[in-house]
């Protein structure tokens, strides 16, 4: 069974889909459904840390291009992401986040993505 914990894309709103200039990406994640997650996968433990690193790429091509990361739970995993010098049109944008938890003298990471279509119009 696996559990929808996140992430769950923010950037600036949940319906924003048109970017143009610098955008602020965040991402947030439910906290109640990742402990459910790892509990299904058998992993125990203490969540040491968290990172999204984020990627985009032109709609229907296949490398990814990372814009950055970010460790700031408390501000939503925030990037700035300058599009003035991408080519107007459709793009995805790829949050994969990361959690290390640590059991004893294990470590387990395990990660969730989210891809989101959005419009670039400078």
């Amino acid at each position: 069974m696996s559990f929808e914990w996140g992430p769950h894309f923010i950037v600036p709103s949940k319906s924003m889909k048109n970017f143009s200039g610098i955008v602020r990406l965040r991402e947030d994640f439910d906290e109640d459904l990742l402990h459910k997650e790892l509990e299904a996968l058998g992993i125990s433990g203490a969540v040491l840390k968290i990172t999204n690193p984020w990627y985009y790429r032109k709609k229907n091509t296949g490398t990814w291009i990372k814009i950055g990361e970010s460790e700031d739970r408390e501000e939503n995993f925030p990037v700035k992401w300058d599009t003035s010098n991408l080519e107007d049109g459709g793009y995805e944008v790829l949050g994969l986040m990361h959690v290390l938890v640590k059991a004893h003298d294990a470590e387990h990471i395990i990660a969730s993505q989210n891809i989101v279509e959005v419009n670039i119009g400078n």
